[in-house]
């Protein structure tokens, strides 16, 4: 496969992150995971820093802007660290090499004539940094936020939008699925059968963010975010903007599937560049019905839930919990009896028993490799799970690890490992024991990706030295665990636990 770019959006730094920023960053990290196990691949990740919203924060903090985000980057970085993602690329908006490539493209669309000047009168949500027309108004406010729209009149740069409305027509239905969920998609063209305006891509009036060329004022904040995904690549000739353009997966939530998905690909197009393959918007984690957010008062701390239940088992709850794409409820009682019952019940109690057993009746050595029924059984499995994370399937990818997780625990149960060793059928035993070990390694290899520190945790006790993150088409080969290789039982994969409060 090609060489597998994925992003997420760049989060805007207003305030500290929530478990909302976590979600988006953890699915991305497990299609980086699962792509660097098949072949190449890169993730990038940052922080949007520009913009009214950030220069009023940091104004109120009594801090110039550059001071304020520069206090606020480690808390993202400490988060994504802690929920054990591995991004190559960490982008800010306010770093020299993002501000080169705006002000690049800037000039490459003023000489194409795609960008202009002329004036700007109409509403304006700081929170959001969106214009919007006095026709989307929802009672007079912002229809993303809720909040109230100031009116706005200057001397503004415009981007060309409407020019490109026939070609993102054209795309769209030659490309029916490079927009998903569908209903983002059929939004999207909703939008563009009402037809598009040209965009203002520049404010007058404020101060903060990258200067335009050609003159006064600072480039749109919007504008200037969406190209940090080719900015970090070295645009226009870096090797890796040849390598990884365009993106294989670009992820964002669903508020902001407008930017992405006509106003982005048609920045690409005026500057020769070609659309995502695939832009995912992504539903919402809710809490009693309403979306979590920082300005609503319901934001979830990302850190004391990783405290509590450990990282790796909030990134199988939020992967677990509702298909991707849709919105889902946010409670710490599902979140127990996840934990407890598919976690501690079904795969840690699996390695316990299976371990035990192996160290009761053979030393806890593994004895020699004996096909059975489930090597022809899961022969499929581990091309099944890729192919369903990267189709951004990831429920139905570890409900199908489940299958073997399920047939292990009833391998256990109907072959009855101890009264095969009480009556001395040693064949049967070491194949039920082989098995179970064999089993348990191909889970540690697919539930990488989801569960890297738990799943690392497993390979060592069942007493691998190889790197856990071995290409998986050599890997998940049944039979791949050697006879004679010491397991090492160790202390409990999931500790019961119960509610924070």
């Amino acid at each position: 496969m090609r060489p597998f770019y994925v992003t997420t959006p760049i989060y805007y730094i207003s305030g500290d992150p929530h478990i909302g920023h976590a979600y988006t960053t953890i699915v991305a990290d497990v299609l980086a995971r699962t792509a660097r196990a098949c072949g190449e691949a890169r993730f990038l990740t940052g922080t949007d820093e520009h913009g009214q919203k950030v220069a009023d924060a940091a104004a109120a903090a009594g801090k110039s802007p550059q001071a304020w985000c520069d206090e606020l980057v480690p808390r993202w970085k400490q988060l994504f660290a802690l929920y054990h993602v591995e991004y190559d690329d960490f982008i800010r908006t306010t770093e020299p090499r993002h501000e080169r490539v705006v002000q690049a493209v800037f000039e490459k669309m003023h000489a194409n004539g795609d960008v202009y000047l002329g004036k700007y009168e109409g509403w304006y949500c700081v929170d959001d940094e969106t214009f919007w027309p006095q026709a989307k108004l929802i009672e007079g406010k912002c229809p993303t936020c809720g909040r109230p729209v100031q009116w706005l009149s200057e001397d503004d740069w415009f981007f060309r939008l409407s020019k490109y409305s026939d070609r993102l027509k054209e795309h769209f239905r030659a490309h029916p699925d490079w927009v998903r969920p569908r209903a983002v998609y059929n939004e999207m063209m909703a939008l563009l059968d009402e037809g598009l305006e040209d965009i203002s891509v520049s404010r007058t009036n404020l101060k903060w963010g990258i200067s335009v060329p050609q003159g006064q004022g600072v480039i749109y904040v919007w504008f200037d975010a969406l190209l940090n995904y080719i900015s970090a690549l070295g645009w226009p000739d870096g090797p890796n903007m040849r390598k990884f353009w365009p993106a294989t997966v670009q992820l964002i939530g669903k508020e902001i599937a407008r930017f992405h998905t006509l106003i982005w690909p048609a920045m690409l197009w005026s500057i020769g560049e070609a659309a995502p393959e695939l832009v995912f918007a992504h539903g919402w984690i809710t809490v009693e019905g309403e979306k979590i957010g920082k300005s609503r008062g319901n934001a979830v701390d990302p850190f004391v839930l990783a405290e509590h239940f450990g990282a790796d088992s909030l990134r199988y709850f939020l992967l677990r919990e509702a298909p991707f794409g849709s919105d889902f409820s946010y409670s710490e009682d599902k979140i127990v009896q996840r934990y407890n019952s598919d976690l501690g019940n079904d795969l840690g109690n699996l390695l316990r028993r299976s371990l035990s057993m192996l160290a009761q009746y053979r030393d806890g050595l593994v004895p020699q490799a004996v096909d059975g029924q489930l090597a022809e059984r899961f022969d499929g499995l581990g091309q099944r799970v890729r192919d369903l994370i990267f189709r951004l399937q990831f429920r139905d990818a570890l409900e199908a690890i489940w299958e073997l997780v399920t047939a292990l625990n009833r391998t256990i149960d109907e072959r009855k490992p101890w009264v095969l060793y009480k009556e001395e059928r040693r064949v049967e035993l070491d194949a039920v024991l082989y098995e179970l070990c064999e089993g348990l390694r191909w889970l540690a290899i697919l539930l990488a990706p989801f569960m890297p520190e738990r799943a690392r945790e497993m390979w060592a006790q069942l007493g691998m030295r190889e790197p856990i993150d071995a290409n998986w088409e050599t890997a998940l080969r049944w039979g791949g665990l050697a006879a004679g290789t010491q397991t090492a039982p160790s202390d409990a994969l999931f500790p019961r636990r119960e509610l924070v409060r």
